[in-house]
């Protein structure tokens, strides 16, 4: 754990130098090369470097690949270096350049689904890494549009559009046969009234009102009742709309044949990176979450990071953006771009009435 890890001020020094060194060449970092960073600072000559870095070594902190070469840091060293970055009270600007560009992106969108899909796109393009964007499951559930279509008595196409852009489609078959105009009259109340309402919400309201309404309304909610308890309403409870884009980013980064079949079949199959992102972003969390060794999730993954957050609309949960990339990426720049892409839906979409 990251709370267990306890260096001195030099070693934490050193420690950094290394990750960063690493971080800009990919190459095992030598005691000579910190010691030409830090030019005699403070005394630390590369004798003593390479004594710090033994010790660092000793705390799992640095891995030697061969007996000659210099040092990597591991996963361990990497947890350390993130928390680090995120405790310390200097602030980070996310840079101008990338501000523009993220702004550039989302100019002109007008639904969640244009969001996330753009915010795929931009995460992979600015991070040079997986850019992933999932929606809440209240965000994919709620409704932004209904449609019935007679097809023959008693046999009813209902066609429901979420507010995610999922569109789903049921045959119903009905007790009793409606028309075209009771039809109409039904759609035009549930879009009406429910418009970006949750679809379990939609069904609790409209059993309430059943309970309530037994004057004029009587036969129009027994109408949008029965259309509902036939399925028209019935959501996919395991479907989150996942937006993935930026694996080929990871060519650069990964010379092993093996292991990159291994990390493309962990990537592709959408669900498992569903379940990861439920698993390692909480909705109610308030900064940007770095999850280090996600092998220990899903094996193929091996040395790959995950930065993410959730992203809000009012009180409610929006979704999550996340980057997944190398150990080697660069931590800072990634982290604000994540958290600021997050606090975008607040600006871009009223919180819902």
């Amino acid at each position: 754990m990251v709370a267990e890890v306890r260096i001195s001020p030099r070693e934490r020094l050193v420690l950094t130098a290394v990750i960063e060194n690493y971080i800009a060449t990919g190459e095992p970092v030598s005691s000579q090369a910190v010691a030409r960073q830090f030019a005699d600072k403070d005394g630390m000559s590369s004798a003593t470097i390479r004594n710090v870095m033994v010790s660092l070594g000793d705390s799992g902190l640095l891995d030697q690949p061969h007996t000659s070469a210099g040092r990597i840091p591991t996963a361990k060293a990497f947890r350390f270096y993130v928390e680090q970055l995120s405790g310390s009270s200097r602030q980070f600007a996310l840079a101008q350049a990338w501000r523009e560009q993220i702004d550039d992106t989302f100019a002109g969108i007008s639904s969640s689904q244009q969001f996330l899909e753009r915010t795929s796109h931009v995460l992979a393009l600015i991070s040079s890494g997986v850019g992933v964007a999932l929606a809440s499951v209240a965000e994919v559930h709620a409704l932004e549009h209904i449609h019935f279509t007679r097809l023959t008595v008693g046999r009813v196409l209902a066609v429901v559009v979420t507010k995610a852009g999922i569109v789903m489609d049921r045959m119903l078959i009905l007790d009793r046969d409606l028309t075209h105009p009771e039809l109409e009259a039904s759609a035009r109340f549930l879009n009406e009234n429910f418009h970006g309402w949750s679809i379990d919400h939609i069904r609790g309201e409209l059993s309430r009102r059943m309970e309530q309404e037994r004057s004029e309304y009587d036969r129009l909610m027994h109408s949008v009742n029965e259309l509902c308890l036939k399925g028209a309403l019935n959501a996919d409870k395991g479907v989150q709309t996942i937006f993935v884009e930026g694996v080929a980013n990871l060519l650069a980064s990964e010379l092993d044949r093996e292991r990159l079949r291994q990390m493309f079949a962990a990537l592709e199959a959408k669900q498992r990176m569903v379940d990861l992102l439920n698993a390692y972003v909480d909705a109610r969390q308030q900064t940007v979450r770095v999850v280090v060794g996600l092998e220990e999730t899903i094996p193929g993954m091996q040395n790959l990071v995950l930065i993410g957050s959730p992203t809000r609309l009012g009180n409610e949960n929006f979704g999550t953006v996340a980057v997944i990339g190398p150990t080697r990426m660069q931590y800072q720049e990634t982290m604000n771009a994540v958290s600021y892409i997050a606090q975008l839906s607040e600006k871009i979409f009223q919180p819902p009435q």
